[in-house]
C-alpha cells in the first residue's frame, strides 16, 4: 500500500452532526458514570461509609444515567431516520457479514487494504456488540435505580409494592426499613441481584470494547485509512480511489 502521505484523497461527507453529538456526548458520561461506579465500589476506601453519602452517590450516577439513557434513545431512533451512514443498516451484521469478512481477508492479504464510507465489517461487529452492552447497561440501570433508591421510571411502582398495609408509598426512602413489608422487600432482593451483576458485567465487559475500540481506530488511522479520528469531528471521511461501499 502506498505511503498516506504520498497519495490523493478525496473527501466525503459521511457522519451528520447528530450522529457525532451522540458519540462524543456518550463518551463523556460514559467517563462520568465510570468514574462515579468507581467511587461506588471503594467507597469504604474513600472513606465514604455513611448512608447518606453512598445514598448521594447512587442519585448522581442514577442523574448522569439518565442523560446517558436519553442520548442512547434518541441514537436508536436516528437509527431508523438518520442519514444513511447513521441507520441501523450501517451497524447490525447482516447474512452477508461473514462473506464480507472473508472479502476483507483475502483483499488483506493480497496487499489491497479494502477502505470504507460507513463501517468495515469489523467495524459494524464492534459497533454492534458495544450499541448492545449500551442497552443492557440502560436496562438494568434505570432496574437498579428503582429497586436501589426509587427513581423513575421504575421506582414508585416499587414503593408501592413493598409498602406495609396503610403506609404511604412515597414516605418509603432508600436503605430506611420504615413502613417496608419486609417479606415483599426480599421477595425484590434476586431481582436487585440478578440485575446489579448483569450491570457490573456489563460495565467490565464495556471498557474491554472501549479499549479494543481505541486501538483498533488508532491502528486504523495509522496503517489504513488515515482521517477516521477526524471524521467523528468533522464527518468528513478521506478516501484514496474508491470506497469499497461507495456506490
Amino acid at each position: 500500500m502506498s505511503n498516506p502521505k504520498d497519495v490523493i484523497f478525496s473527501s466525503h461527507s459521511v457522519w451528520d452532526k447528530p450522529t457525532r453529538l451522540f458519540h462524543w456526548l456518550n463518551v463523556i458520561l460514559v467517563f462520568a458514570l465510570t468514574l462515579l461506579g468507581i467511587m461506588m465500589m471503594f467507597r469504604t476506601e474513600l472513606g465514604i461509609t455513611e448512608t447518606s453519602g453512598r445514598i448521594g452517590l447512587k442519585t448522581l450516577h442514577v442523574l448522569f444515567g439518565y442523560g446517558f439513557a436519553i442520548n442512547l434513545i434518541i441514537r436508536i431512533i436516528w437509527g431508523f431516520i438518520g442519514n444513511k451512514y447513521a441507520r441501523f443498516g450501517q451497524i447490525i451484521p447482516s447474512s452477508k457479514s461473514l462473506n464480507a469478512l472473508k472479502s476483507d481477508k483475502a483483499a488483506v492479504a493480497a496487499g489491497n487494504v479494502p477502505q470504507y464510507l460507513g463501517h468495515s465489517p469489523k467495524g459494524k461487529l464492534a459497533v454492534f456488540a458495544v450499541l448492545l452492552v449500551l442497552v443492557t447497561m440502560m436496562l438494568t440501570g434505570l432496574i437498579r435505580a428503582g429497586t436501589d433508591i426509587y427513581y423513575p421510571p421504575f421506582g414508585g411502582a416499587v414503593q408501592s409494592y413493598i409498602a406495609a398495609d396503610n403506609v404511604d408509598a412515597s414516605s418509603i426512602k432508600p436503605y430506611d426499613p420504615t413502613g417496608v413489608n419486609e417479606e415483599k422487600a426480599n421477595a425484590l432482593k434476586p431481582l436487585k441481584g440478578f440485575t446489579g451483576e448483569i450491570h457490573e458485567m456489563g460495565f467490565y465487559l464495556l471498557l474491554l470494547l472501549i479499549v479494543l475500540h481505541i486501538f483498533a481506530v488508532i491502528y486504523t488511522e495509522v496503517n489504513i485509512q488515515p482521517g477516521i479520528i477526524s471524521a467523528m469531528f468533522s464527518g468528513i471521511k478521506l478516501i484514496h480511489g474508491k470506497a469499497k461501499d461507495e456506490e
